[in-house]
């Protein structure tokens, strides 16, 4: 029966998710955050747990073992050296099993027209050839900024698609419309 749905779906142009695995993994920060103040809960963990329940996805967070400072421009100066020296900081535990994912939703804020570099790390240590990547961005007015590119050249064997771009603001302080432009993209 769900190769049949699946067949009406495709010859209808919908696509389909019908016998694909996936996988929402995040890295995303509290405390204190531009524009949105000091936060329990990170605007791009906001999103992954929206794309989650409606992809009804496996979720994985990225936690670094040094977790970034909770005073704002502490963190910005420690996220400016990791760029500056490329730096790839640990994270906590192991990378789960991808092998059985078709499509990897990638969750990230926007640092200065990239990823944390934390976000490096997982690229670097995840093996994500041959699959989807459907990356989304929280920021505070850069969009995507330059993490789409640097996606397609950190992962050339991956099939990244068109990312979402959604503001750090609106996803703390508006669910309604967060998920609005998370099922438009999806």
């Amino acid at each position: 029966m769900k190769k049949f749905i699946s067949s009406i779906l495709i010859i209808l142009g919908v696509t389909t998710m019908v016998n694909a695995k996936s996988m929402v993994i995040y890295f995303s920060r509290a405390d204190e955050n531009y524009s949105v103040g000091t936060i329990t809960e990170g605007n791009t963990a906001k999103v992954a747990k929206i794309i989650a329940a409606e992809t009804q996805s496996d979720i994985w967070e990225i936690k670094p073992v040094n977790a970034y400072p909770k005073n704002y421009k502490e963190c910005i100066n420690v996220a400016q050296k990791e760029q500056r020296e490329k730096a790839r900081p640990a994270f906590e535990g192991e990378i789960p099993d991808l092998s059985g994912c078709d499509t990897i939703y990638l969750g990230s804020p926007n640092w200065w027209g990239d990823f944390p570099m934390i976000v490096y790390t997982f690229l670097e240590k995840a093996n994500l050839e041959g699959k989807t990547i459907r990356l989304f961005v929280t920021h505070e007015g850069s969009g995507s900024g330059g993490l789409e590119s640097s996606l397609k050249k950190a992962e050339p064997k991956a099939n990244v698609t068109k990312s979402l771009a959604i503001r750090g603001t609106t996803a703390q302080n508006d669910k309604a419309a967060t998920e609005k432009a998370v099922k438009g993209w999806l």
